[in-house]
């Protein structure tokens, strides 16, 4: 549990309706869709459960539970085999998931301030004790990014002809 949420409380929580508007594109499928039904997202479809187990298609956005690392490397092992869409996570770059699948990215974006995610009943919660990280897998989704810039810090990996660790210019 961060230390904005409180004890009892939904640990749903929904993405703000200013992040699509500066991505500026529609999605095909949002993967993770809170059981209480999408809010912002702008989506064709969604996945309300067992999204891990079930084929994607199209552009996806994908705000995957935050618990544990486990739990997210399965997110992000999905999400960057399927090659065409955008992942909200922490930003918790000293963490080996996010080491391990950041320079897997084409395009991150560092959001700036702190985004205040929305409760089910629509208030805003606390400022969280981390930032927030937008991935984008595959041409579309690295476009909506760089639209998007004005939110935070934009990088772009630069792999090596090794295949080696990205580096972020």
């Amino acid at each position: 549990m961060a230390s904005y949420e409180k004890p009892g409380e939904s640990d749903e929580w929904y993405t703000p309706a200013y992040i699509f508007e500066a991505l500026g594109v529609e999605f095909d499928l949002d993967v993770a869709c809170p059981l209480e039904g999408p809010r912002y997202v702008p989506a064709r479809n969604f996945f309300c459960r067992d999204a891990l187990e079930r084929d994607w298609r199209g552009l996806v956005w994908m705000n995957p539970p935050f618990g544990h690392q486990r739990t997210k490397r399965a997110w992000l092992e999905k999400f960057f085999r399927h090659k065409c869409g955008i992942a909200l996570l922490p930003d918790r770059t000293s963490a080996p998931w996010w080491q391990e699948f950041a320079p897997r990215a084409d395009m991150v974006l560092f959001v700036s301030p702190k985004v205040k995610f929305e409760r089910p009943d629509g208030t805003l919660g606390e400022q969280p004790g981390t930032g927030t990280t937008l991935f984008a897998s595959g041409d579309v989704a690295a476009s909506a990014l760089r639209r998007a810039a004005g939110l935070g810090v934009l990088f772009s990996p630069v792999r090596g002809s090794d295949n080696g660790p990205a580096i972020f210019g």
